[in-house]
């Protein structure tokens, strides 16, 4: 793919260990300040319960902060899961915060729970976590609130949200990384952000890209499919730094994933950990669905990537043991990438 990339940023609030979540958090309306200065085009941030790691809970709440204090870069939600919420309620929060900041707001929708089942259940107590069948009338519920066109024969056909709608509006997102995602952005048309970073399916996602776009409904929100894809991406000076700062995310996804998470650790706890061979074949495994290395490395991974998903439209999630590494790979990016304010 020849032309330029289009960049922008997906931040899960990272925490190191020993460390706190008000620190994280304000470590990502930092970043947000400086990506903006750098000419990141969005600026999204997750929706994660009860995860050690990650400190955002509330995508909407950051939403605010980081639009208060950045000037043009857009801001949103990658994702609100929606399944955990009222629609009414959601386009109400998302419509407040256009209100504020008209032109600059995007609301990132997603499905899956941000979450284990308990912690799903605690969020819906004292009803119970809503099936995924449902998920679609939600998205087309909020849809409708955010439009002010809700069907005539939807029984809450009475109801608007609040403040009633300005000259713009959010932009809608569905984002996943499966087949059904995809599917259900293309039948509504609406954008598509694919999240290769999950790593649950790397080897499947130009498929799953090419399915969204193959069976892409133009509606009234978007004429042409339009696709995003997240990428894990870590750049340093060089190779071996890299590769070493990444280290401490690597083991952090290990121990989340085998139940002992307790925040990003430190380098050098990362590089002597007595790991089993089980354990460092799933690192290398995970490892090589993220894009780490210097700049000409990083910079040729992500035109690599761009091409598999025929997208010029790149979102970099990047998490380390130090603010000051992810600041700098971020930096390192745009330059190498050619992106300015």
């Amino acid at each position: 793919m020849s032309q330029p990339l289009i960049l922008s940023v997906v931040d899960q609030s990272p925490m190191r260990e020993g460390s706190g979540p008000g620190e994280a958090l304000r470590e990502t309306i930092d970043l947000a300040v400086a990506v903006e200065a750098l000419g990141y085009q969005r600026y999204w941030v997750a929706e994660h319960h009860n995860l050690p790691n990650f400190a955002g809970t509330s995508p909407e709440m950051m939403v605010g902060q980081i639009a208060a204090r950045t000037k043009s870069i857009r801001v949103g939600s990658g994702g609100v899961m929606l399944s955990h919420y009222s629609s009414l309620k959601v386009a109400e929060n998302f419509r407040i915060l256009d209100s504020l900041y008209p032109g600059r707001i995007d609301l990132g929708i997603g499905r899956a729970p941000g979450s284990d089942q308990l912690t799903a259940s605690a969020l819906a107590y004292p009803s119970y976590p809503k099936e995924i069948q449902h998920f679609p009338q939600q998205v087309s519920d909020l849809l409708g609130y955010l439009s002010d066109n809700i069907a005539e024969e939807h029984p809450f056909s009475q109801v608007r949200a609040a403040p009633s709608s300005s000259e713009t509006a959010p932009q809608v997102w569905l984002l996943g990384s499966r087949y059904e995602s995809a599917m259900l952005a293309a039948r509504m048309g609406l954008p598509f952000a694919y999240a290769h970073f999950f790593g649950s399916s790397p080897h499947e996602g130009p498929a799953i890209v090419e399915g969204y776009r193959s069976n892409f409904q133009p509606s009234a929100l978007l004429a042409q499919p339009l696709v995003n894809v997240g990428v894990h991406v870590l750049c340093a000076e060089t190779e071996e730094e890299a590769r070493r700062l990444a280290a401490s995310r690597n083991l952090a996804r290990l121990k989340s994933r085998t139940g002992r998470a307790k925040g990003i650790p430190p380098v050098e706890d990362a590089l002597n950990f007595p790991y089993r061979s089980d354990e460092l074949a799933f690192m290398e495994q995970y490892s090589r669905n993220c894009v780490d290395g210097d700049p000409h490395q990083v910079k040729k991974g992500l035109y690599s990537l761009a091409e598999q998903y025929q997208t010029s439209d790149l979102s970099i999630v990047t998490i380390c043991y130090a603010y000051e590494d992810r600041l700098r790979s971020y930096q390192l990016v745009a330059q190498t990438c050619g992106v300015s304010p």
